[in-house]
């Protein structure tokens, strides 16, 4: 679904070519399952870098982003990273909704990383198991439009990040409900990545 995703911003101008943890978290809901995907995100990237120009880490807490850029010279963007920076153009602040309670630090911790805290102005919820959201379209898209609404009523956000690459599809839903721009994270890489390349 990610690489559909990223083909589509993509337009024709690049071919994407997905690879996909084996041994990693299914899903990662917490900062425990965010370290441990990382070994695994490094691995494939290395795997891959004679066959690519530019690697995109499609995972929302950009787990093992900074150590392939330690270690390669190609252009390497984690989706958290771009959105955030995507959110915060122009002085904008910006909010996060998304769908694990346990990442809501780690979150915090990404914004703190890129010097954004002080545009940050935090994460808000969907109720609901993350899991059960996650195969309800419907009844997900409608958890993130209460925690979109909340970040832009309740925290004065002036655009919106839907937290999470699986999230992209209610992210495109959303757009229409909000006037505040509604960021989506694997957009966001997808077009800093093809300025890098094209730089």
């Amino acid at each position: 679904m990610m690489v559909s995703i990223a083909a589509a911003c993509c337009a024709g101008r690049a071919e994407v070519v997905g690879a996909t943890a084996t041994r990693a978290p299914a899903m990662i809901v917490d900062a425990e399952a965010l370290a441990a995907s990382a070994a695994e995100v490094v691995e494939i990237a290395r795997e891959h870098l004679g066959a690519c120009d530019g690697i995109i880490v499609a995972a929302y807490g950009d787990p093992g982003a900074d150590e392939i850029r330690a270690s390669c010279s190609l252009p390497v963007v984690g989706i958290g990273e771009a959105s955030m920076r995507e959110a915060a153009q122009s002085g904008r602040r910006f909010g996060v909704a998304t769908v694990t309670p346990a990442l809501v630090a780690s979150i915090a911790g990404l914004a703190d990383r890129l010097n954004l805290s002080a545009q940050f102005t935090g994460t808000r919820l969907t109720q609901g198991d993350p899991a059960a959201l996650a195969v309800d379209p419907a009844r997900l898209a409608a958890a993130l439009a209460d925690a979109t609404r909340a970040c832009i009523a309740e925290d004065g956000a002036e655009a919106v990040i839907i937290g999470g690459g699986p999230l992209a599809q209610a992210a495109d839903r959303l757009q229409r409900q909000f006037a505040v721009p509604i960021i989506k994270p694997i957009a966001a890489a997808v077009t800093q990545l093809m300025q890098r390349l094209s730089a």
